[in-house]
């Protein structure tokens, strides 16, 4: 093998995408010292994003304080790309769920702002392109606090300006934008997003994800009627029908917010983390490709990040093969085209051992080192 693309996913809690890759590439050169090597750090839409492609554009952390989603100030951090002309934000880095204790985890009450306020000192700092990963969120109000963090102002039936939380969404009569971020009408947005639920209903926001924010089912009712009215206070006022499109509840509701008042594209997030890296263009001329993730079942063949990775592959006819720690339906990811699916354990053990970083490493190396020196042997 001449040259060899590593782009493995995190192992949630446990490696990085980069730790990860960097024990792949250590097995390889164990065996083959002169094979060219290219780890390509990787994420889906959600944790892992930020580091990704600051790392990939050679970007820098901007830190900042900002509203948590209890409405408390918090240091946070996004990113700016190489060129400073993309800001990167992890919507989770300011108003996720770790945020909020458990006890206080209330989506009638937890809010976005702080998110706004994040693309608000990006916009101020002459960014006019963002990338944004909307996974793992506290909240439930529809992007309204990221709104109203930018100049956006919410009205109900007297005039009055609401506050914040998914309380809201059912009193809004009402949207005032004069005095919205100038900025925003040059902004670009390009949302990660891996859910297809619609904005309300059944399978909306809030009937899917509001329970697991701390919602008790009359509240999840409740955030459903208001997402409901509010649907159609946007329809009203920007044309635009959220009520079957497809990611609109993602991170409760905020997928539809982004679409209605900031024009955002949604995308599935290993497809614009791709984009984004220039993954497409690095494979070029690839031998193989090692791709990976901690548990290895038919969701990955349902477009998380190594199925992502094995379309790509296949464009330009490039072998794939995955690693994780463990494996489950083998049959569907071998239908599915991965040529090998491997397990890093070397045996029976303790989750807590299988999760201890420099153990995983260890049987990552080791079993990158075993597969090269087969495919060495009939090279």
């Amino acid at each position: 093998m001449k040259k060899v693309i590593i782009a493995i996913d995190s192992f949630k809690g446990c490696l990085t995408s980069a730790e990860a890759g960097e024990a792949a590439e250590k097995g390889i050169k164990n065996i083959n010292p002169s094979c060219h090597t290219s780890v390509i750090p990787i994420a889906d839409g959600g944790e892992g994003l930020l580091d990704v492609l600051v790392t990939a554009t050679k970007g820098e952390y901007i830190t900042l304080s900002a509203h948590d989603p209890l409405m408390k100030m918090t240091e946070t951090r996004y990113g700016l790309s190489g060129n400073g002309k993309t800001a990167i934000i992890e919507m989770a880095a300011i108003s996720g769920l770790p945020l909020v204790p458990i006890e206080q985890r209330n989506p009638m009450l937890t809010t976005t702002f702080g998110t706004g306020e994040l693309i608000k000192d990006a916009l101020d700092k002459g960014c006019r392109n963002f990338i944004i990963g909307i996974g793992g969120s506290a909240t439930n109000d529809a992007g309204l606090g990221m709104l109203q963090a930018l100049g956006f102002r919410f009205l109900d039936k007297s005039g009055h300006t609401l506050g914040t939380g998914g309380r809201i969404m059912e009193a809004v009569a009402n949207i005032d934008t004069s005095s919205i971020h100038p900025a925003l009408k040059e902004a670009h947005f390009m949302v990660a997003c891996d859910v297809a639920n619609p904005f309300h209903g059944p399978d909306g926001a809030a009937y899917i994800f509001a329970q697991q924010k701390g919602a008790d089912p009359e509240m999840v009712q409740r955030l459903d009627k208001g997402l409901q009215s509010l649907a159609e206070v946007i329809k009203r006022t920007t044309g635009k029908d959220l009520t079957n499109y497809p990611g609109a509840g993602a991170a409760g509701g905020m997928g539809g917010g982004l679409l209605a008042f900031l024009h955002a594209e949604l995308k599935p997030g290993t497809e614009l983390l791709l984009e984004a890296t220039g993954f497409p263009e690095k494979i070029k001329g690839a031998d193989l490709i090692i791709t990976g993730e901690g548990k290895a079942d038919r969701q990955t063949a349902m477009g998380k990040v190594p199925y992502g990775i094995l379309k790509e592959a296949q464009k330009e006819h490039i072998p794939v093969i995955v690693l994780a720690g463990c494996i489950e339906n083998l049959p569907e990811l071998n239908k599915a085209g991965f040529k090998g699916i491997f397990s890093i354990a070397p045996g029976p053990i303790t989750p807590e051992e299988a999760m201890r970083p420099e153990f995983a490493k260890e049987n990552i190396t080791r079993l990158v080192s075993q597969l090269c020196s087969v495919i060495t042997s009939f090279g």
